[in-house]
């Protein structure tokens, strides 16, 4: 992997872009505001999804500061805690498992409704 030069619109999103030498495949590295966008929770320092909701503030890791995390406290967000960063911070969106849980619940209520066409008889039909 090696770095890519980027453009201005390109730093004001990723920290950095890697190509791979031998497929020419890109990879970016977001800033951290960008973690804030999404349906499901992130790690705001490390961007993992693997993050638990804390009922109460925790005494012994430190708490996340910032302008974003206030702003997410602000809104209504939840207190959660990476286990990698053993960080606290605030977040308003959903557990990454209850997202997913969530979109199948949708699919299958989706998959499993009978069609309107098929579950009343048609008027024009004649009585049997």
């Amino acid at each position: 992997m090696r770095r890519v030069h980027r453009t201005l619109l390109e730093r004001l999103s990723y920290l950095a872009i890697y190509e791979c030498k031998a497929c020419h495949a890109e990879d970016n590295l977001p800033r951290a505001h960008k973690l804030h966008f999404g349906k499901a929770a992130r790690c705001p320092k490390c961007g993992t999804f693997r993050i638990v909701r804390l009922k109460e503030p925790d005494t012994i890791d430190p708490l996340y500061t910032g302008l974003l995390n206030m702003l997410e406290r602000m809104a209504g967000g939840r207190l959660h805690h990476c286990r990698y960063c053993r960080i606290q911070f605030w977040d308003r969106r959903r557990l990454q498992a209850e997202v997913v849980a969530g979109e199948a619940a949708e699919e299958e209520e989706t998959e499993t409704a009978p069609d309107a066409e098929t579950a009343a008889p048609s008027p024009d039909a004649p009585d049997a």
